[in-house]
């Protein structure tokens, strides 16, 4: 059902594998989490692809799952979407930056899914669906707002309309549209490069901009003093500097 590798270069990978529509039923989800416990104190992996098999990328929560969840009380169905909802933020807390490799239909909870990792590649065959409004329920009407600004949003999450892979790059949905035989290829080529840089670094950056639309000016400026004098005095600077002078790639420790 679920997938994991790593791809060498410092990057991993986690493939959803649930035919036909890589739907991220009970089972799936908690093979996910045991997916995602293989990066637990691993320094050498700074980088994690997600993607899906057979041309699919996400489906998000199973239909069919729900139907027996809503038949079976209040208390159930707050289970379930606790449950649901604790899988998309750990995604989106990874202590390592989240690549999702878009192959195929990313619909309701696996667009969420795609929207709580930090980059999204897309594949031409890529379609992307806020189906919320298609089965009577709500999903990335906080995320995608955010991404691709509040009018685009709204035209997606209330008409509930596929969107291609074209029109996703225009919007800055994805930030990288590939043919579809090449999105493995780029992917890891994405995530290595992330990967190769000053982890510490990477960290700080993606901690302050996934904050920056809440910060003020002011408030950004304190934070960037505080994280950078820290970076400033850090081993990999100084690699960083090293490397320079010696005209050689920096080898970065995370320290």
């Amino acid at each position: 059902m679920i997938h994991f590798e790593e791809a060498g270069g410092g990057v991993a990978r986690i493939e959803i594998a649930n035919p036909p529509a890589n739907a991220l039923g009970r089972a799936v989800r908690e093979a996910f989490h045991r997916a995602l416990d293989h990066l637990s104190d691993r320094n050498d992996i700074r980088a994690l692809i997600i993607t899906g098999s057979a041309g699919t990328f996400c489906s998000g929560d199973d239909l069919k799952e729900q139907k027996l969840v809503q038949a079976a009380g209040l208390a159930a169905r707050q289970t379930q979407l606790g449950d649901f909802a604790g899988l998309i933020e750990r995604i989106a807390n990874l202590p390592i930056p989240a690549i999702a490799a878009i192959n195929g239909h990313c619909l309701g909870g696996g667009l969420e899914l795609a929207l709580a990792c930090d980059v999204r590649i897309g594949s031409d065959s890529a379609r992307f669906v806020c189906a919320g409004v298609n089965v009577g329920l709500m999903a990335s009407a906080y995320r995608l707002p955010r991404l691709i600004g509040l009018a685009r949003a709204k035209h997606m999450l209330l008409t509930g309309l596929p969107v291609d892979a074209m029109t996703a790059e225009a919007y800055g949905l994805i930030t990288l549209r590939v043919s579809d035989d090449r999105l493995r290829e780029e992917a890891h080529a994405v995530a290595e490069r992330i990967a190769s840089r000053a982890p510490l670094s990477v960290a700080a950056t993606r901690e302050l901009a996934d904050r920056a639309a809440d910060l003020t000016p002011e408030e950004a400026t304190a934070r960037s003093r505080d994280v950078l004098s820290r970076l400033l005095a850090s081993e990999d600077h100084a690699e960083a500097l090293q490397a320079f002078r010696e005209k050689r790639t920096p080898q970065f420790k995370g320290r």
